[in-house]
């Protein structure tokens, strides 16, 4: 959902900035591979010390540049299969370091090993809805949409894990996880009952 509401108005926020960069000589996959190594410090370095609040604001502040490079590369006339295969494949390891590192905090300092394998949950659910498209999209099939894609799953893991770590207790997060793991799963189910329905008449 906010893909569709959000991204346009933060595109056109980031306009200025995407082409103050492109006249530095700065190209898109920098900043793409930039942001990416941001969201994993975030990820794998603050969660696992328990620094939920700082660790999400971190990564915060690297995950709007999945907006900025695809900005840059529209004015700049770059957008190519590379791009958009380097700005998917980083995609997938900032979730990774996003769920990994939740994952290695309560399996330490979160002293919390059912919500590390709720984390966990979210991480492979995340990894097979955004396969399912891919795999549909490469046979020319059209797959996309569901109650949780990546932006919805980021949003709602970086809000809770970020204020858990200020002052909510920590039953939110756990609620969140189960929440966003039924989610993830009901839009695998979304996107492959979208596929078999433009396949079933093929076969």
């Amino acid at each position: 959902m906010l893909n569709r509401y959000a991204r346009a108005f933060f595109s056109r926020l980031f306009t200025p900035l995407a082409a103050a960069l492109l006249k530095r000589g700065i190209s898109p996959d920098a900043v793409t591979v930039f942001g990416t190594l941001g969201v994993v410090i975030g990820g794998v370095v603050f969660y696992p010390l328990g620094e939920l609040w700082w660790g999400s604001v971190f990564i915060t502040a690297f995950i709007f540049t999945d907006l900025l490079d695809g900005n840059m590369a529209r004015q700049s006339g770059r957008s190519s299969p590379w791009g958009a295969f380097l700005d998917s494949s980083m995609d997938r390891i900032g979730d990774a370091a996003i769920f990994g590192g939740l994952t290695l905090y309560f399996a330490g300092r979160g002293d919390s090993l059912s919500n590390a394998y709720l984390a966990l949950l979210c991480l492979v659910l995340g990894f097979v809805t955004s396969y399912v498209k891919a795999k549909a999209e490469s046979l020319s099939l059209r797959c996309e949409g569901g109650i949780a894609e990546r932006a919805d799953r980021l949003t709602v893991i970086l809000v809770a894990t970020g204020f858990v770590g200020l002052f909510l207790p920590m039953w939110v997060l756990t609620v969140v996880l189960v929440l966003l793991a039924l989610a993830s799963a009901f839009t695998v189910a979304q996107r492959v009952a979208m596929v078999h329905a433009q396949t079933k008449g093929a076969a």
